[in-house]
């Protein structure tokens, strides 16, 4: 029987900065009540961290619903799968007693990530120098590029392993010709790829599906997960030094194979400051004390790379801007603690040279590097919020910050963030006008 959207209410979980806001969280905590966790877009360039009962556990393709009992959770068509990544994380969540392969199933429309595109990544990187990107170097960019190309080998490609090998054998001849008669570089092993992919057929043939016959039939709410943040999306983040995906909310339904009327709500999710990690503008960037102590007490190192986070304060321009393109019904906001030690904090409210797209509150992010931020400055609480489970238990002036931040964003923060842990928000839709 196929389940109408009408008889269900599912939601996407969206990050509205550069990523690192906590989505994984977010959906972690919202699949207790799910049917069905659905990755639609991204690679293993993402890096969705879990606390549970003290223990970490850090996912870069499958679903942040997979350590909920009884949740299906899909990889959906729009993410670019890196074998050796999806079988390095089901046999590390195995390892610990997360019966992984028996909650998960990939679409066998999704494009694999291969050596050949690693190497492409890395010797584009290098031939660039100073005015690189800055991505995670995982080959993600080049897979979607074979995507869009219509020379991608997908998931189910690799159940005929003659027809397979000869794909690859056509792939790897294209791509290693440009490896070494464009960037010099040496060429990549055909043969380990084709015997790699071998493997992999015997690996996924359990977990293929098609996605979209699957989520047809789910009966209860389904969450659509989202990698990245906002600002990435290839087509409304800051171009260039974006991802090679759409990571807002309409990205959802092409990703993953369900229906446009499918989404009744859209959850944003954004820290209580802004980070970024790789290169590209970044209006409110901090080089004071300010910005190493949020690197420091956020912990601000990429989940995927290690890389460190550049920080900043919170941007309502930037929010605003995304807010309405995925049009986000409530947000959680994250890391919330990290701001406890501050004397003063900021919210950049307004720009200075601002270019816009015919108002104040239609900011384009593509002209971040013209601008200067404008601040809004409160004092700060200096009290330990850790412990606080109720809105009203938050000190005064953390309340005051966060019930500015509503009024400047025009949409309600329904929970805040204020540890690590999955129990360590607090609820605050009861709280807030």
């Amino acid at each position: 029987m196929i389940v109408t959207s009408t008889t269900r209410k599912s939601t996407a979980v969206i990050g509205l900065q550069w990523g690192d806001e906590g989505k994984g969280k977010i959906v972690d905590l919202l699949s207790s009540q799910a049917s069905a966790v659905v990755r639609f877009q991204g690679g293993h360039n993402a890096g969705h961290t879990l606390v549970v009962e003290g223990v970490k556990t850090i996912l870069h393709l499958i679903p942040s619903g997979i350590l909920r009992e009884g949740v299906m959770n899909v990889i959906g068509n729009g993410v670019v799968v890196s074998p050796d990544a999806l079988r390095t994380e089901l046999e590390v969540l195995e390892s610990r007693g997360i019966p992984a392969r028996s909650r998960l199933k990939v679409s066998t429309e999704c494009p694999l990530v291969l050596s050949c595109h690693i190497a492409l990544d890395h010797a584009r990187e290098k031939k660039v120098g100073v005015t690189k990107i800055g991505t995670t170097g995982r080959g993600i960019g080049p897979a979607y590029e074979d995507k869009v190309a219509r020379r991608a080998v997908r998931v189910g490609d690799v159940f005929d392993t003659q027809s397979c090998r000869e794909r690859v054998a056509e792939l790897y001849d294209y791509h290693n010709f440009v490896l070494t008669k464009y960037f010099g570089v040496d060429p990549v092993d055909v043969h380990a790829t084709q015997e790699e992919l071998a493997q992999f057929a015997e690996l996924v043939r359990p977990l293929a599906c098609d996605s979209v016959e699957l989520l047809s039939n789910v009966n209860g709410t389904i969450l659509f997960e989202g990698a990245q943040g906002s600002l990435l999306d290839v087509d409304f983040g800051t171009y260039p030094f974006v991802t090679s995906s759409n990571t807002i909310a309409g990205a959802a339904m092409t990703g993953a194979g369900a229906s446009p009327f499918e989404i009744d709500e859209v959850i944003g999710v954004v820290k209580a400051y802004t980070t970024r990690v790789g290169a590209g503008p970044f209006p409110t960037e901090l080089h004071d004390q300010d910005g190493e102590s949020l690197a420091q007490r956020g912990q601000e190192f990429g989940s995927t790379t290690g890389r460190p986070r550049r920080c900043g304060w919170l941007d309502v321009q930037a929010l605003r801007r995304v807010i309405q393109i995925n049009g986000v019904s409530r947000l959680y906001l994250m890391k919330f603690d990290v701001l406890d030690t501050f004397k003063e904090v900021k919210i950049c409210v307004d720009y200075e040279n601002e270019i816009t797209t015919g108002s104040a509150t239609s900011y384009d992010p593509s002209c971040f590097g013209a601008v200067q931020p404008v601040y809004e400055c409160l004092t700060g609480w200096e009290e330990d919020t850790t412990s606080i489970r109720s809105y009203v238990e938050l000190p005064r002036n953390a309340k005051r910050y966060i019930e500015r931040l509503q009024e400047l964003l025009g949409v309600e923060i329904t929970g805040i963030s204020v540890g690590a842990s999955r129990d360590a928000i607090v609820k605050s839709n009861q709280a807030l006008t």
